[in-house]
Order: C-alpha cells, then structure tokens, then sequence
C-alpha cells in the first residue's frame, strides 16, 4: 500500500506569516520578511508591498524590497507601478526604491518628470537614483538637463544624492553642470560647480567641494559687483564713491532741519 501525499496547508502559514509582518517587534517583521524572500509565495505579492507603504523601519523596508525581488517580475512589476502613483510619499518612494533593486530596464518609461521633482524629498532622491539606473544610454543628456533643475535643492543631503546621480551619469552632464554654474542663484550655482568638481575627481569630498564653489561663487559676485559700480556711478553724473554729507544736510537726514 503506497504513502499518501498529503498537502501541507500553506493558507494558514501565510496568514501568520502576515500576521507577523505587522508585529509591533520590528525583529519579527524582519525575520517575516526574511522568511517570504527565502521561500517566494505569489500569494504575499500583496502584503508585501502593501506593508512597504507603511513599514518604519529601515532594515525591514530593505528586507521587504528583497523579498519582492524574489518574487517573478511578469507579477511584481505591474503591482509595483501602481505604488508610483500613490498619494503616500513612502509608497511611492519604496516602490521607486524596489525598481532599482529589480532592475528591469523596462522601468525607465515610468519615472516621469513629476517622480524627479516630487516635492518629498525622499522620492525624489529614489528617483534619480533609480533614473541613473535605469536611463538608456541615449536619453542620459536629457537627462542630465533634467535633473539640472533640481541643483540647489534642500540641504546638504538631499544635494549630495543629487550630485552622486549626476557623477553617476559621467561625462554626458557637463554640458548641464556648466550651464548651471553661471545660474543667479549663488546656491544653484556653488551646487553645480561642487559637483563639477566631484565629477572630474571622484575623491574630493562634497563638503570641501561645496566650500569650494562657494568661494569662487563669491569672488565673482564680488567683481561682478565692483565691475558694475563705476558703470552705474557714470549713468547718474555722480562720483563713483560718496562723499561725507555737509553737516547741515546731515542734520536735516537726522530730523533737525532748524540745525
């Protein structure tokens, strides 16, 4: 008499599985999502994502982000474009985040220009990292122009992931970098010759690199300033530097026009 193959109930399994994916224990949602990546079910396609969304925790969301790789990529993708356009900023951002541990090129028609703007700053820093991943290589100009745009942006780290996207992208940005050194903005500018820097010499650290263009965004504003004094003091007939007021004009100034 032959063994009977009896089925093991997985239902159950998953459900405690999920279950342990919301544990208030944030090693137990690690292990959780260790735990789906190791043995991929379709079935958590769902939960997993859905979890990404809300998951505080920085280990976990990049556990979580695994365990979806695991998962096949004719079901995982689709689920996780929609994410991109959620209202939560970390769904969109762990879903961007997703993408570029997948890696499937196909991805690139879906970060748009809004995703490379988003106003969350953690979007957008996924997205241009995800963007430089993903770009073919005859869009990284375009690109480069694009994310030109963001220069400027933030505080020191959010400017520093913009900077590693544009060393990343490699020489196609110079073009883009140049541009934007002669920007008014003295913050844009001092942003885009710092990455300039880290561009040709990959060594140089941001914060002495950001020193740097500030310094020399400085002196030019200075000379630009003292090159149009003179030019300005010609247009109006009056000496180039003012002179010290007669007491009496200074008293009048001063609210005593009887001095």
């Amino acid at each position: 008499m032959g063994t009977e193959v009896v089925p093991i109930n997985t239902t159950s399994q998953n459900s405690r599985v999920v279950s342990a994916l919301g544990a208030e224990d944030s090693s137990v949602r690690l292990k959780a999502a260790l735990a789906v990546g190791s043995n991929p079910d379709p079935v958590l396609l769902d939960p997993l994502v859905e979890r990404c969304a809300v998951e505080p925790d920085f280990h976990v969301k990049d556990m979580l982000s695994w365990a979806l790789t695991r998962l096949s990529p004719e079901i995982t993708l689709s689920r996780i474009r929609q994410e991109l356009d959620s209202e939560h900023a970390q769904a969109r951002s762990q879903a961007l985040h997703t993408l570029s541990k997948i890696g499937d090129k196909s991805a690139w028609a879906w970060i748009t220009s809004d995703m490379l703007r988003d106003t969350d700053d953690e979007v957008a820093r996924t997205a241009w990292r995800v963007a430089v991943a993903l770009v073919p290589e005859g869009e990284k100009r375009d690109l480069a122009a694009e994310l030109a745009r963001q220069l400027g942006r933030g505080d020191r780290d959010v400017q520093l992931s913009l900077s590693r996207a544009f060393v990343d992208l490699g020489d196609v940005t110079k073009s883009a970098l140049e541009k934007a050194s002669e920007h008014p903005d003295p913050v844009v500018a001092a942003h885009a010759r710092a990455t300039e820097m880290l561009r040709r010499n990959p060594e140089t650290g941001f914060d002495a690199a950001i020193e740097e263009a500030k310094r020399i965004v400085r002196l030019g504003l200075e000379r630009a300033a003292a090159a149009a004094a003179p030019a300005a003091a010609a247009g109006t007939g009056k000496p180039e530097t003012a002179g010290t007021p007669e007491p009496a004009d200074a008293a009048k100034a001063a609210g005593c026009p009887d001095c």
